[in-house]
């Protein structure tokens, strides 16, 4: 007689294992530790197997009936239930090692060397933001150039088109991964550009007041009426024209006040190689100003909430907003002020450039190059530091004290 609901909630374990028979080789098996596991023998290539059809309560009796009655519809046309489910097991696990996502894991892991934490982290945010959600369980082989369109429209349609290029630009590289180590044939994202699918934007220089403005902007930020390490943080900007980035990540490990040198390593540089900046004597008082409000951490500029990171990139951009310079002056502005300023007065470009951090860099030079011209460099930004403070102190633009030799 076939089983009931109510047989099989009123059985118990007992000493030993026993089964309760459905019919047709379907039996409920009771384990000594009260498991209840739902079992079918049959005999295929004249073999007596056994086939485990799931746990009760978990696959309730109907269901147990179902799957067993699907295992003997495979077994009269000649396939092997358990062989055949072993099968569709390899191929599940098989489309999973090979989905866009799993390929896109790898690629990160091997992409990830030598970059930034920073960078690592906006990317990581990015694809799992924008990238997986859509193409993630896809299997890389599949997957057509219509879906990154898809893609990259949704990301333009929150109004990142930048992000979308970004989005687009990485999935084109995990793409070239996949190719180079087997997983696909083809790159999809190499059939499309951006363009063909973006709508084009206007290309915008970051905000940057003009030089005439500098020294209303100085005396400004002398008496801004925010926290004493915001207005630090935009002199230090302004005296050594690093990126916003660069400044708010500084460590006080970094900061050589004996040697006169603020080493900034290759890690937090946009150009992956170590970068020296000179202390002038205003420098160095700054500093000595800014100690007393964080010298007991480690970050020369925390963020309010958490100490241990960093102040926020849109703090500079929100005090200059406060000084009334919103749309007009950016963090960056500072650098194409001194870029500006600095070649007008005669200052050799290789200097400037390389003090910015634009020189371009090859893989033999990049270990030597940060450290060119240190002397006429150094002379550059006391000269560049004096004329920051006679400016803010006479209320107009002046001319600097000296050339680089």
């Amino acid at each position: 007689m076939s089983l009931t609901d109510a047989e099989i909630r009123k059985s118990k374990p007992g000493e030993k294992a026993y089964r309760l028979a459905d019919g047709k080789g379907l039996f409920l098996f009771v384990t000594p530790t009260g498991g209840r596991l739902w079992r079918w023998k049959y005999r295929h290539g004249g073999m007596q197997k056994l086939m485990t059809l799931g746990k009760y309560p978990d696959v309730p009796l109907a269901l147990a009936r179902d799957r067993h009655a699907e295992a003997r519809r495979l077994l009269a046309t000649g396939v092997d239930p358990m062989e055949q489910r072993k099968a569709e097991k390899a191929a599940l696990k098989s489309t999973a090692e090979d989905s866009f996502g799993s390929i896109a894991g790898l690629w990160f892991d091997h992409w990830r060397e030598g970059k930034s934490p920073q960078h690592v982290d906006a990317t990581r945010r990015r694809m799992e933001a924008n990238i997986l959600p859509l193409l993630g369980a896809r299997p890389v082989t599949e997957i057509e150039a219509p879906e990154l369109v898809v893609m990259v429209r949704a990301i333009e349609a929150r109004g990142a088109a930048d992000l979308a290029k970004r989005a687009m630009e990485n999935a084109g590289q995990i793409f070239r991964y996949a190719i180079a180590h087997g997983f696909t044939r083809r790159n999809p994202a190499a059939e499309i550009k951006p363009s063909d699918i973006l709508r084009p934007t206007r290309k915008t220089n970051l905000a940057r007041i003009d030089e005439k403005e500098l020294p209303g902007l100085l005396r400004a930020i002398e008496v801004y009426q925010g926290t004493h390490v915001t207005r630090l943080a935009m002199k230090l900007l302004a005296m050594s024209f690093v990126r916003t980035s660069e400044l708010i990540g500084a460590r006080w490990e970094e900061i050589d006040q004996e040697g006169r040198r603020w080493n900034i390593p290759a890690e937090r540089m946009k150009m992956r190689t170590p970068h020296i900046v000179h202390l002038a004597t205003q420098t160095i008082e700054l500093l000595e100003l800014l100690r007393p409000l964080t010298g007991g951490g480690q970050l020369l500029f925390p963020g309010d909430r958490d100490p241990q990171k960093p102040m926020s990139n849109n703090t500079i951009l929100l005090a200059l907003k406060r000084m009334g310079y919103k749309g007009r002056m950016t963090g960056h502005g500072f650098r194409g002020l001194a870029s500006t300023i600095l070649h007008e007065q005669g200052y050799p470009h290789e200097h400037i450039e390389l003090q910015l951090a634009h020189a371009p860099r090859n893989a033999v030079s990049a270990a030597y190059n940060h450290a060119l011209y240190l002397r006429p460099r150094a002379k550059m930004m006391q000269d560049w530091a004096d004329f920051l403070e006679r400016t803010q102190r006479g209320g107009k633009l002046l001319q600097m004290s000296g050339r680089t030799a």
